[in-house]
């Protein structure tokens, strides 16, 4: 098992001196007896301590709620399990015998359960600047793609949030163009915001769909957003 272990150590970047709290954060409870779950709470609370830290750190513009949603975006389980998958942690968990059966070493939330353990497991062994150098080596990919921007709103808004968040000027709208029958209209509005050289441009049958259209627009030539987002 030790030889095994050791691969496992490569993956992660971290040897641990006692390699038990190793083979303890990648044993599920249902092998019976000691298990990871109280690993599992411990490294949950370090990996929100330290998501937190970094989010405050790196977006010092950033409201209460904005941060919050930010952390939980970076800390959800479908990133552990990413990350788990990429250290190929299903190879090395140790389930009972109905886990096995059922394929628990594919499952995400059993994985990301493994994740916050070896977490704590680390934080253990060598303590909190350690773990903190780990999780974040671990995040650089996802805390990159971090942003203020919100894409459950609508442009409009994600916008003007994103505008608010550099503490420049909000955006101004207006009709260029409208044309057809009354029951039928069509709408061209441009987009000015102080961070962009030329206007951006939206049209829709609606002036507020031409807005949101130019809003969009401007999150795309700003680098906020892609263009296929």
């Amino acid at each position: 098992m030790s030889n095994k272990l050791d691969r496992l150590e490569r993956k992660i970047g971290y040897t641990f001196k006692d390699q038990e709290l190793l083979l303890l954060a990648l044993t599920h409870r249902s092998l019976g007896g000691r298990n990871n779950e109280r690993l599992e709470f411990l490294g949950d609370s370090i990996l929100n301590f330290v998501a937190a830290e970094m989010l405050f750190q790196h977006f010092p513009q950033a409201r209460e709620g904005q941060l919050s949603r930010l952390r939980a975006r970076l800390v959800k389980g479908v990133t552990l399990a990413e990350l788990a998958k990429g250290f190929e942690l299903g190879e090395y968990l140790r389930l009972g015998s109905g886990e096995l059966k059922s394929g628990g070493f594919r499952r995400e939330s059993i994985l990301a359960d493994a994740t916050e353990a070896i977490i704590g497991a680390i934080y253990l062994d060598s303590g909190l600047e350690v773990v903190r150098e780990r999780i974040l080596h671990w995040l650089t990919g996802h805390i990159a793609d971090l942003t203020l921007v919100d894409n459950n709103k609508d442009p409009k808004t994600r916008l003007q949030e994103f505008l608010q968040s550099r503490q420049a000027d909000l955006p101004r709208y207006e009709v260029i163009e409208s044309s057809g029958e009354a029951h039928c209209r069509t709408f061209k509005v441009n987009c000015q915001i102080a961070l962009l050289a030329e206007p951006t441009y939206g049209v829709g049958n609606s002036r507020r769909l031409a807005e949101q259209q130019a809003a969009q627009h401007a999150l795309v030539a700003l680098g906020v957003e892609r263009a296929d987002d």
